[in-house]
């Protein structure tokens, strides 16, 4: 196979190009945030048909959602008023935490000997202020294209020698649709645990659901506030993404992935979310005592990731 790697300076952004010359499957990434902001295949036309909800687009909107897919660490959706006390001392924070905010300077690209190629993103805890996260833990963020998938993985290191390290992250894509109205998700049959988050904290209100399979049992006019979902039981835990005016498709595999979040502001758009760790409750809990943190032991690491495969026929546009 043969991948090539440019980079990309592009209205304020720098960007990295990773392309599958042969497989013709490409992705491009911002150093801001380590955000995904294309993913793409080439049609027999040769052009490139995106996946991402403004795929490719560096532009501000004049309304709605203006990312693609968010990097969130290392807490994600939100803290009770942008603060919590972590081992008693204060953090603060906004929206999704503090990763989508830095520029990723240790950027590594292999362009891969054995199929795969990959671009990884690391920070470091000198890049990491003592009010953003206290404990000394560093990321590498890898986005890989092995065959005709995309691979992303997080790895975190503790390097902490005596304390136990607490942590949420995930991604947040958007995948484009012609419409509100148009998109279809396919979930996969299993045991599902409901989280109610009104106005965007934990309620403490769970539902369980026993779901055989087959077209998202939500409604679509309640996206905007959130399904949060844990994947109780889920044997192939599958997601299938449809957007059938363009024929785009996205599968998602999420094994290993203890919560999904599906979300949409109304836009031609569906976000779904691989999540480890949840939001707030509106009675705050102390951060190591959050529903679904994540713990590395001193001196640890912790990996942990998900793929997805995007196709489309010709109908597809650029």
């Amino acid at each position: 196979m043969k991948f090539s790697h440019v980079e990309e300076k592009r209205d304020g952004h720098l960007l990295d190009v990773l392309t599958d010359e042969e497989g013709g499957l490409r992705i491009i990434v911002s150093r801001l945030g380590a955000e995904l902001v294309s993913l793409a295949r080439r049609a027999a036309d040769g052009r490139w048909i995106g996946f991402l909800h403004r795929d490719n687009d560096l532009s501000q909107p004049a309304s709605g959602w203006a990312n693609h897919a968010t990097v969130m660490g290392y807490f994600l959706h939100r803290l009770k008023d942008e603060k919590s006390l972590y081992r008693g001392q204060v953090i603060r924070g906004g929206t999704h935490g503090f990763l989508r905010h830095k520029m990723f300077s240790d950027v590594r690209v292999d362009l891969g000997a054995t199929g795969c190629a990959s671009l990884t993103y690391r920070i470091s805890p000198n890049e990491i202020a003592p009010h953003e996260y206290p404990l000394q833990v560093s990321l590498a963020l890898t986005y890989a294209l092995r065959g005709d998938d995309l691979e992303v993985r997080f790895h975190f290191k503790n390097h902490e020698p005596e304390l136990t390290a607490h942590l949420e992250f995930g991604l947040h894509p958007g995948f484009a649709a012609t419409s509100f109205e148009s998109f279809h998700l396919e979930m996969p049959r299993g045991r599902y645990r409901r989280w109610f988050s009104p106005d965007n904290y934990l309620s403490g209100e769970t539902e369980g659901i026993e779901f055989p399979g087959g077209e998202m049992p939500f409604a679509r006019a309640k996206l905007p506030g959130s399904y949060i979902l844990e994947l109780t039981s889920v044997p192939d835990p599958t997601f299938d993404y449809r957007d059938p005016p363009t024929g785009r498709e996205v599968t998602l595999n999420f094994s290993g992935v203890p919560h999904v979040t599906l979300w949409s502001d109304g836009g031609p758009f569906l976000c779904i979310e691989p999540c480890w760790g949840l939001t707030d409750r509106h009675e705050q809990r102390a951060f190591e005592e959050k529903d679904g943190i994540q713990q590395i032991a001193p001196g640890g690491e912790l990996e942990a990731g998900f793929t997805i495969r995007a196709e489309a026929t010709t109908t597809a546009p650029g």
